[in-house]
């Protein structure tokens, strides 16, 4: 029996406070480090359950802009937002090494995942900042996106990260959580969302049409209302279809 591989991933340390519930059932996190959520007390803690329960651990920067959450664009120049991101970045990195713990990747959050997906300069800022670790680490980022692909030829390795819960429009993009149908909260439309991703690298847009993607790391976001029960089914359901979450 052939058996695909996954990584199951979720967004953490963002004040929501269910880390302990999310974390058995993810393979992955990623931990807010101070720019749009976090602070030393809240990246120790998620550490810690990372490590009790052997997930591997990301750095998860963003714009500096608590107020709104990283969701909104900042005009900075590169400088100053590579300052920030290693600024954040440095604080997890302080964490993990009081805890004896290794950083495995980093995926921006936000609005900064969103622009660096489709705009070089910003691209370009967070493989600096990838580049800088001491010891090498992989990058999450959207398939075919001009962040992944720059950041291959920067031979840095990249783990396609495809959305569980969320809508994508035909450009691969993210449909906006504005729009009706933008979340996904039902198992089975969820669950086969991912398999055609798995199976086909395709996925079916909000339009129905089918677009090429891969993705071998999914995110659940921890803000999805039936967050843990999604985790719980997935974890339950994939591996009936040769899939396994490592």
């Amino acid at each position: 029996m052939s058996f695909k591989t996954v990584d199951i991933n979720a967004d953490v340390g963002e004040g929501l406070c269910n880390e302990a519930l999310l974390m058995p059932y993810l393979s992955s996190c990623n931990i807010a480090c101070g720019g749009h959520a976090g602070d030393t007390e809240t990246m120790t803690y998620v550490v810690r359950l990372a490590k009790e329960h052997n997930v591997k651990i990301g750095a998860h920067p963003s714009f500096p802009d608590k107020k709104n959450f990283g969701r909104e664009l900042i005009d900075m120049s590169a400088a100053d937002l590579y300052s920030s991101l290693k600024s954040q970045i440095r604080s997890l990195q302080s964490v993990l090494y009081k805890e004896k713990c290794q950083l495995h990747h980093i995926k921006p959050h936000g609005a900064l995942y969103n622009l660096a997906a489709e705009d070089e300069k910003a691209a370009r800022v967070v493989i600096e900042l990838v580049k800088s670790i001491a010891m090498p680490i992989q990058l999450y980022a959207p398939y075919n996106s001009v962040i992944a692909n720059l950041a291959e030829q920067e031979n840095i390795v990249v783990t396609y990260e495809g959305f569980a819960d969320r809508a994508y429009d035909e450009n691969l993009s993210l449909v906006s959580r504005k729009k009706e149908g933008a979340i996904l909260h039902e198992n089975s439309k969820i669950l086969k969302h991912i398999l055609n991703i798995i199976q086909q690298e395709k996925v079916t847009t909000i339009t129905g049409v089918e677009v090429p993607m891969k993705a071998s790391t999914f995110c659940v976001h921890g803000d999805t209302k039936n967050a843990l029960d999604i985790l719980e089914f997935l974890t339950s359901e994939l591996p009936k279809y040769d899939v396994k979450i490592k």
